[in-house]
């Protein structure tokens, strides 16, 4: 795997837009960028529930990283953009629901604002995916 570049996309029009991809991986560390809550459509998901959207940011996250060769164990890092750090015990949850046999280091940091309006959090992560 030395040298060689992985990327995974999900599609979205911002990856094309912007010039980013979802995930990469080089080597046996991968980072997945900031992912926010999109059904399969790309519109919004769980529209008001922060639980909601941060299972479902994971969820995207798990899918990125599975395509690169890794998986939502391999993580290492999150870090969580939210714009209403009072629904932090929400957010909370679902990290805890998806790191609970393997705690990564973590960041919650309140945000004044996403891209669209209906996005409560948006989540990045680091993975170091070892050698099977």
């Amino acid at each position: 795997m030395d040298g060689v570049t992985r990327r995974s996309f999900t599609g979205a029009s911002w990856e094309n837009q912007v010039g980013y991809c979802r995930a990469i991986r080089r080597g046996n560390l991968a980072w997945v960028t900031g992912t926010v809550s999109l059904d399969a459509h790309g519109q919004p998901f769980a529209v008001g529930d922060p639980e909601a959207q941060a299972r479902r940011c994971f969820e995207i996250i798990g899918k990125a990283l599975d395509e690169v060769g890794g998986a939502l164990t391999d993580i290492v890092r999150t870090r969580m953009f939210v714009t209403d750090i009072d629904h932090w015990e929400a957010f909370g949850r679902a990290h805890a629901a998806v790191f609970k046999d393997h705690p990564p280091a973590t960041t919650m940091v309140e945000i004044s604002r996403f891209i669209g309006p209906d996005f409560l959090i948006e989540i990045e992560a680091d993975a170091c995916i070892e050698a099977a």
